[in-house]
């Protein structure tokens, strides 16, 4: 025995001959089930209530102001997420199937209708547009999904480098694997003259703001460096392009501004609340000597970035990257990663790997594996290198 349904379903049911009405009405009162009708004569009478809460309309294709299908588009139109059942004559099966073209759920002939077929149509007609409409938005989200992917991936930076004698390799992580992008950004840019300037900076937050602004920042700093302003002008630039277009005044952000000389055998570094770069010679891995650091950009007026200059020899490996790296675990219960054990992490992949793009990914998955999950923070890394121990 079917145990009587206590929410009820509300029909609209358009139709102007009394005694179909009637029919119908009846048939809904027999049923176990719990419906409340409401009958109109006309379109236009339907067209001033089409808004309110139905869940199915019983629409006949013969009205006094509406004949034929000219009645379901104009309710399609009026309201295109209802499930609409038509009531066709007898010999009319083919302005049945064309009402299912158009976007009715279900179409049943007047006077050959009992109750049965009516409340089987009634819960065909209602779980085939919510299959729809869900259908229909996924859809949408997958379409959204993968707009967004492209733009955020349009937005990820395109190193210019064109020296045969350098190999590099980026990678971008949001952190959780939230989205494509985050707060970090990197670039690198290979100067008319070789120099070679690059920057990797990590906005402090999450979310859509955040993003935006790193993107902000990368721009601006690619746009400095075309415009051939050295890193005593780009890096103030930058803070006041960090103070502008920042939510709110509690926002920073930290940076690592890189100049590589022609030669590739020096570089000029400058820190804003930045990690020092790990620097692979060998068989040793060390961070870049700093002697003095700048503040984190957007926390002090009128600061200053001293210059670090260190020497990298003919063959090393560099590993620039945002702190979000190192600030996971070091294993179950340990104490964080921290920069000591990414370079023992990059010295036990290189000798696992002669790939340079390998050796990104795995400092990566490594780091999570010690983490035991995926990293909490955004993670940006550009790897340049002019060692042979990478394959090219």
């Amino acid at each position: 025995m079917n145990t009587p349904s206590t929410t009820e379903t509300r029909i609209l049911l358009i139709e102007d001959d009394g005694g179909d009405a009637y029919l119908v009405q009846d048939h809904m009162a027999e049923s176990e089930e719990s419906y409340s009708v409401v009958w109109v004569r006309t379109l236009a009478a339907a067209a001033d209530i089409i808004h309110q809460p139905f869940d199915c309309v019983l629409l006949d294709l013969g009205l006094p102001d509406a004949q034929g299908l000219d009645g379901l588009q104009s309710l399609l139109r009026l309201q295109p997420d209802l499930a609409i059942i038509v009531l066709t004559g007898l010999d009319d099966q083919h302005s049945g199937a064309r009402a299912l073209e158009l976007g009715a759920q279900d179409y049943l002939p007047k006077g050959s209708v009992d109750r049965e077929v009516l409340v089987r149509s009634l819960r065909y007609a209602m779980a085939r547009r919510g299959n729809e409409e869900a259908t229909r938005k996924l859809r949408e989200a997958e379409l959204s999904r993968a707009e967004n992917a492209r733009l955020e991936r349009g937005l990820l930076a395109q190193p210019i480098l064109r020296n045969p004698r350098l190999q590099w390799a980026t990678r971008y992580q949001p952190g959780g694997r939230r989205a494509l992008l985050g707060g970090d950004f990197f670039d690198a840019i290979e100067l008319v003259d070789g120099t070679i300037r690059l920057v990797v900076g990590d906005v402090c937050g999450h979310g859509p703001d955040e993003a935006a602004l790193g993107v902000a920042l990368r721009v601006a700093w690619r746009s400095l460096v075309l415009a051939d302003q050295p890193p005593d002008v780009s890096i103030p630039a930058l803070q006041r392009v960090l103070e502008a277009e920042r939510p709110n005044e509690e926002i920073f952000a930290t940076l690592c501004d890189i100049e590589i000389s022609g030669d590739l055998q020096s570089v000029r570094m400058r820190l804003a609340g930045h990690p020092s770069p790990l620097l692979l010679t060998g068989d040793e891995v060390r961070e870049l000597p700093v002697e003095s650091r700048g503040p984190l950009l957007g926390v002090f007026d009128d600061p200053k970035w001293p210059m670090n200059a260190v020497e990298l020899g003919e063959s090393w490996t560099m590993v620039v990257f945002t702190d979000g790296i190192v600030e996971g675990r070091a294993g179950p219960g340990h104490d964080r990663f921290e920069t000591t054990g990414l370079a023992r992490l990059t010295l036990q992949s290189t000798s696992e790997t002669t790939d340079l793009e390998t050796l990104a990914d795995l400092l990566i998955t490594g780091a999570e594996a010690a983490n035991g999950e995926p990293l909490c923070d955004d993670v940006a890394l550009l790897l340049l290198s002019t060692s042979d121990h990478w394959d090219r």
